[in-house]
């Protein structure tokens, strides 16, 4: 008994190690089992989920970015649109009164580029009535001399001829004061034609 004791015990000793051992491994390699399926199910659930929206929105961008660099070039040319119409120059421009006694001096503020043809065009637009109207004007300013070239519209039931001397005092008045007043412009005498004619006024 004794013998077969001291070969059974060292077999009953390995086999306990065995069965601790597996016991033991065998939860932390459930544990190691358990936890990778979840990666793996995430990661092959998540990668042909985002591979067709990542393509998509790659697409997308490569689309869009053309779209969005027009707008990035238009803009500086928006800006510079908007600082040549920010140039503006302030000129006295003068009005009648209503009893065309006397011209009423008026800050105002033109473009920079053309403001002798502006302000004519501001004078001008003041005078144009229902029955008298303007098809068009032109200014030519040469030593000193501006020249305003009027366009009475065919239509216009009146013509220069017809205006009173209050209105004629309002409209011619108003341009040469205001033209020769503003010192930068260097006028010193007005012209007024009709499609090249003189106006005798």
């Amino acid at each position: 008994m004794n013998t077969s004791q001291r070969y059974f015990l060292p077999f009953i000793f390995v086999a306990m190690v065995i069965s601790l051992s597996s016991c033991s491994s065998n939860p932390t390699a459930q544990n190691i089992d358990s936890s990778k399926p979840f990666p793996s199910v995430a990661a092959t659930n998540s990668l042909p989920s985002q591979t067709p929206s990542q393509i998509p929105s790659v697409a997308q961008l490569r689309e869009k970015s053309p779209n969005q660099e027009p707008p990035n070039k238009n803009t500086p040319s928006s800006s510079t649109s908007k600082t040549a119409i920010s140039k503006t120059t302030n000129v006295t421009l003068y009005t009648s009164d209503a009893q065309c006694q006397k011209l009423v001096p008026e800050k105002v503020s033109v473009p920079a580029e053309e403001p002798v043809k502006d302000v004519v065009n501001k004078i001008l637009e003041k005078r144009d009535t229902s029955d008298f109207s303007l098809s068009g004007y032109r200014v030519n300013v040469k030593n000193g001399i501006a020249t305003v070239d009027l366009r009475i519209s065919p239509e216009s039931k009146r013509q220069i001829a017809s205006l009173s001397s209050c209105e004629q005092f309002a409209l011619f008045g108003s341009l040469r004061k205001t033209l020769t007043s503003n010192a930068q412009w260097n006028i010193k005498e007005v012209r007024f034609t009709e499609r090249g004619e003189d106006i005798v006024l």
